[in-house]
Parts: structure tokens; C-alpha cells; sequence
């Protein structure tokens, strides 16, 4: 993720609604992944203090202008009222329940954050409206009876279950919920359960049909992950009932990845773009040794190299204040390779590097 500059010269950052410094309204402009600070009304139009942006008026999407749950902006000749992340939303929650307004923002801020990463990527990104069948949308729901989220008492069919399905995500909203969530990570012995990390997973699981499938990929696919061919739901079922496969760390990225070949993917998918996200952060805070040209590099191994010096000083310091390790993972050698895989799937289908991306929002803001 790129840090942002104001037209006043305070940096801003991806959630950033306003600048703290001088008060400008920012918005999120997808057309060039820039936040910039706008100036204008929601009757007359914004204009982008950009220099790539003169000229052209901007609305802002209306979950920005109404619900204050996004900050991205719309071309004011465009049909659509939504940005590209919230035109992708099939089901909101009701906002008429308690906590379910804060449960939705919170949900909004990881799509965005999701949205930004393929973005940068340039991986394919249509609506379901655009196209029915290869298309993507988003639920976000909330189980049959609110104070029973994630109880089985109700039995299954009274459950949101998050997962990916032909093109629609659904995410249960009370994985918004931090004491839930945390309590869900704890009893399924899981290292690692956040928001983005549900929508980044999922998200996978669709890039695997778009991507791999059908593809030339698709033999050395089964010959790293295996054969996606097995019975997933009895795979699930055995995983649930005799646990991760055995010494599951030398061969997997995590223990969840051992359950199916497409879980696989899902989590080596998921793990990439966590790493990509976070290496283009630290570089551009100059936390990490590295350039950000370099995760546009056809190979890995120096942000690898770079990944690793990192996690091992976030973990040091998260120690430091008492909490558990940021990065509670050991990438084995099986698990590199896997990544190196997804690394060049997403090379492959994307034409718009990470390098390409940082110098379109090169430029200096209006001053």
C-alpha cells in the first residue's frame, strides 16, 4: 500500500476521508490509485488537486457522500452513483440492526484495501452485472438470529457461511465483530484470522477459475498443489474431523492449506498478496530493504530475502509491547515454490506492473 501526499504537503493515508493537517476532503481516485484532496461540492462535483487530474470533475461514490462508509470517487461521467468497490455489492447488511453500520464500514475498508491490491496487479475485475458468468459480486450478511453467530444450535441451514461461490463472496458480518472473530481463530487452532484475510482468500478462490482452470497452468497447478479433482466436501469433512494432514507445515502454507488443493491455492493466494501489500508499505515507509521496483521484478527472491528480514523485526517488535507475533508463519521451501507459482500466474495475467503504478502517482501534488 503507497502513502499519499495533500495538496498541503501532510501525508495521507488509504483511509483518509480528510486531511488532518489543513481539512481538505480526500478522495480515492481507482483511474490512477491515487488518494488526492478534493475540493467542491456534492451538487456542483469535486475537483482532484492532482496534476494529472485537471480538469476533470468527480463525484463521490455514495456510500462516501451518504453512508460514510467509503472514500473512493466516481468520473461525474460515469452512469454509475457507486465506486468500483461498493458497485460490486450484492447484499449490504440490514443498517437498521445495532452494531451492523459499524460492522458494514469495517467490512467496506478491507474490500477497498482488496480492491487496491488486484488493481495493482491489473488482474482482470468485472461486476456480475458486466458479465453474469465470470463476473464478481459481494454478500455481507448476518446469521438467522444475531446473538447466535457462529452457533451450531441452530443447526447449519440458519448460518452465513463465509465462502466464494461462481463469482459471489459472501462474508458473514459477525467476522467484523473482534471478540468474535478471535474467539472463532482460537477454537479452530487457527494462527492467523482477520477481514482481509477472508476477503483475500476468497478472492482466490475466484482467481482460480479465472485464471488457472482453464488454463495452460493447470498441470503444474497438480503437480505442486494436487489434483483439485478429489472430493472437496469429503476432503473438508476429513480435515474437520482428523485435522490438518500430518508434518503439514513442510509442504503447506498453512495448516488449513493441507485440507484440498484449492484450499491450497485459496491460502498461497491470499499469503501472496499479504506480502505484496505489506512489502510496497514498508518500502515506501522505509521499513524494508527493498525498492519498490523490485515487486514488479519477474523474480522473487530479493523481496523474499526482504519479507523475511521484515517479519522477523515485526515480530520482535510486537514482543517488545507484549503482543503475540505479527507474522506467525515458517515459509518452507514447497511453500516458496507455491508462491512463486501464484507470482507468475498473476504476472502473466496482469499488463500493469506495481513500478508502473508507483510512477503513474509520481508526480507532485498541486501546491
Amino acid at each position: 500500500m503507497r502513502v499519499f501526499t495533500c495538496t498541503c504537503g501532510n501525508r495521507l493515508f488509504f483511509e483518509n476521508d480528510r486531511c488532518m493537517a489543513c481539512g481538505r476532503h480526500a478522495g480515492f481516485v481507482p483511474d490512477i490509485g491515487e488518494l488526492v484532496a478534493i475540493e467542491g461540492n456534492d451538487t456542483q462535483g469535486w475537483a482532484a488537486l492532482h496534476p494529472r487530474l485537471r480538469g476533470r470533475r468527480f463525484q463521490r461514490c455514495r456510500n462516501y457522500s451518504h453512508e460514510e462508509v467509503c472514500n473512493w470517487m466516481v468520473p461525474v461521467e460515469d452512469d454509475h452513483i457507486y465506486c468500483q468497490a461498493c458497485r460490486l455489492n450484492k447484499v449490504i447488511p440490514d443498517l437498521n440492526q445495532p452494531d451492523y453500520r459499524r460492522y458494514w464500514g469495517k467490512i467496506e475498508a478491507a474490500k477497498r484495501r482488496l480492491i487496491y491490491g488486484l488493481n495493482a496487479l491489473n488482474l482482470p475485475l468485472l461486476s456480475k452485472q458486466e458479465d453474469a458468468a465470470k463476473g464478481l459480486a459481494f454478500a455481507f450478511m448476518a446469521d438467522a438470529e444475531p446473538e447466535m453467530e457462529f452457533s451450531d444450535r441452530l443447526g447449519d441451514h440458519s448460518r452465513v457461511l463465509t465462502g466464494h461461490n461462481q463469482g459471489l463472496i459472501t462474508i458473514n458480518i459477525a467476522e467484523a465483530d473482534d471478540v468474535v472473530r478471535e474467539e472463532m481463530r482460537r477454537s479452530m487452532a487457527e494462527r492467523y484470522r482477520t477481514l482481509l484475510g477472508h476477503f483475500r482468500h476468497e478472492i482466490g478462490h475466484y482467481y482460480w477459475l479465472l485464471l488457472v482452470q482453464d488454463s495452460g497452468h493447470l498441470e503444474l497447478f497438480r503437480a505442486l498443489f494436487g489434483d483439485e479433482r478429489k472430493d472437496y466436501s469429503q476432503a473438508l469433512q476429513h480435515y474437520y474431523d482428523h485435522g490438518p494432514a500430518t508434518h503439514w507445515s513442510r509442504d503447506f502454507i498453512s495448516a488449513y492449506a493441507s485440507s484440498h488443493p484449492w484450499e491450497d491455492w485459496a491460502e498461497t493466494f491470499a499469503h501472496y498478496l499479504h506480502m505484496v501489500d505489506t512489502l510496497e508499505s514498508a518500502a515506501q515507509l522505509k521499513l524494508a530493504p527493498i525498492d519498490p521496483t523490485d515487486l514488479a521484478s519477474g523474480s522473487m527472491q530479493r523481496w523474499i530475502a526482504a519479507w523475511m528480514e521484515l517479519t522477523v523485526g515485526l515480530n520482535e517488535l510486537n514482543r517488545c509491547m507484549g503482543h503475540p507475533d505479527l507474522y506467525p508463519f515458517v515459509l518452507s521451501a514447497k511453500s516458496l515454490e507455491k508462491l512463486q507459482f501464484v507470482h507468475e500466474v498473476l504476472a502473466g495475467a496482469g499488463g500493469r506492473s506495481r513500478v508502473q503504478l508507483a510512477a503513474v502517482g509520481a508526480g507532485s501534488p498541486e501546491r
